[in-house]
């Protein structure tokens, strides 16, 4: 996964660091490489803004060759300085290099403060278990916080929630969101460049709620974070999960499953397994945990024929729910 945020240039004022704005100057003309060039030394020098100015342009290969480890370098030292938005950054990116047990902390630190993106991100791990303990409340109200946003990953992710994720603790989630902060308004000192292009596609280590694949599911956050206002709360609020009929008598000896979701580990689809079985009338089923890669496929059945198992899935009511096999 790669995140490609709207690159937001932090400036001093001109008379007390004039190389940085400068730098957001020559950014904003496109000059990249001029702007690379005025922020490296206010960078070497300890500049919090320059540093993450300039973790930004390696981060998008901008006036300097694209490089992730470099990047992570310079919002390290701009986050152990207290820059916030380093510290969320550096946060995303250190997962992003496969490195989610230490992102973790400065994940979390940046969802409780608002940011969309660490916001969906720790909300997936904490839905999964991934470094960390399962909570399905704080898990959905973070997603409903990064949805609420605007955050078409975390709106895709909240809708699969609601279908493993009990009634009770959705209700939590929806409490504790109204007390979770959300991204301050940008001030008259953020210089805001022209929107950049998405960085080329790496994957994110698994921790996610459905697979992509051949239906919808939960996207890698790789789009730029909205900067409009947040939508209203209740927007967000899912209804109630609905009781569905029992799905038909399973084919012994079928070629055919459904597919509910794939997970970060066995254990995790063994959860989802235990909570959509009873929702959604699949208890006559037998589950299937297929490994593949690093995720763990949650599949159900068996079914004779591809249309059973289509019907099956629509009876389910499990979104990104589609057959398999044959």
């Amino acid at each position: 996964m790669t995140f490609a945020p709207t690159l937001i240039l932090i400036a001093a004022a001109a008379a007390a660091v004039p190389p940085v704005k400068q730098g957001v100057d020559a950014w904003q003309a496109g000059d990249y490489q001029k702007a690379v060039k005025a922020w490296t030394d206010p960078a070497a020098a300890g500049d919090a803004d320059a540093q993450f100015n300039l973790a930004q342009a390696y981060k998008l290969g901008r006036g300097v060759p694209l490089d992730l480890r470099q990047a992570e370098a310079w919002y390290r030292k701009a986050a152990d300085q207290g820059h916030r938005q380093a510290g969320a950054m550096l946060g995303l990116i250190m997962f992003q290099n496969g490195d989610r047990k230490g992102a973790l902390p400065w994940i979390q630190k940046a969802a409780d403060a608002g940011d969309p993106r660490a916001q969906y991100v720790y909300g997936t791990a904490l839905f999964n278990g991934d470094e960390t303990v399962r909570d399905y409340p704080r898990a959905y109200a973070l997603m409903t916080k990064a949805a609420a946003a605007g955050l078409p990953q975390a709106q895709a992710s909240l809708k699969q929630m609601d279908q493993f994720i009990p009634l009770p603790d959705r209700q939590k989630g929806l409490a504790a969101a109204k007390l979770i902060g959300s991204a301050p308004t940008a001030t008259a000192a953020t210089a805001p460049a022209p929107r950049p292009a998405p960085v080329r596609a790496t994957a994110l280590p698994p921790s996610r709620v459905a697979e992509a694949g051949a239906a919808p599911s939960v996207p890698n956050v790789t789009k730029t974070v909205p900067t409009s206002k947040p939508a209203a709360m209740a927007a967000s609020r899912p209804a109630a999960v609905q009781q569905t009929k029992a799905i038909g008598t399973p084919a012994s000896g079928g070629k055919w499953r459904i597919q509910l979701g794939a997970f970060s580990d066995a254990a995790a689809a063994r959860g989802a397994w235990s909570t959509v079985s009873g929702k959604a009338g699949l208890s006559r089923l037998s589950p299937s945990y297929v490994k593949a890669g690093a995720v763990t496929r949650l599949q159900a059945g068996p079914f004779s024929t591809r249309a059973a198992a289509t019907q099956a899935c629509k009876a389910s009511g499990v979104t990104g729910c589609f057959p398999v096999g044959g």
